[in-house]
């Protein structure tokens, strides 16, 4: 089993948790987060470049400070890793600074509190 762990546009939660609801994977755990990536971001220039205005997009370079952003945490059995990566790529890819990313780390065990269960059984299962 795995955990993808994605850092993505506040502005895109919704439409990314309906996709991955749609493609049969629905437990997700979701956090408020600040960060940057490599690109530097300014608040007063972003909402332009958000729209897709060049000058705008051009001077978010220039600073260094931390934007909203919202982090998923999903864990899936491994057969299923490749198809939640894709649903998130194909949502939230732009193709401007920003869209985010995807990571995948391993994970030993799985625990239901409730029933005691463990291991995969515990996930969103196999299609």
């Amino acid at each position: 089993m795995k955990e993808v762990l994605a850092i993505i546009r506040m502005n895109m939660m919704n439409v990314t948790k309906r996709a991955l609801s749609d493609s049969g994977i629905s437990s997700v755990t979701a956090k408020d987060v600040l960060g940057r990536g490599k690109g530097l971001v300014d608040f007063k220039v972003l909402s332009g470049a958000e729209k897709g205005y060049e000058e705008a997009i051009a001077q978010l370079g220039h600073t260094q400070r931390l934007i909203p952003k919202r982090m998923l945490s999903i864990v899936v059995p491994d057969n299923l890793v490749e198809k939640t990566v894709s649903v998130i790529m194909n949502i939230n890819k732009t193709g401007k600074n920003g869209d985010g990313k995807i990571f995948v780390l391993p994970l030993l065990e799985a625990h239901r509190v409730r029933t005691g269960e463990k291991g995969d059984r515990v996930l969103d299962s196999a299609e």
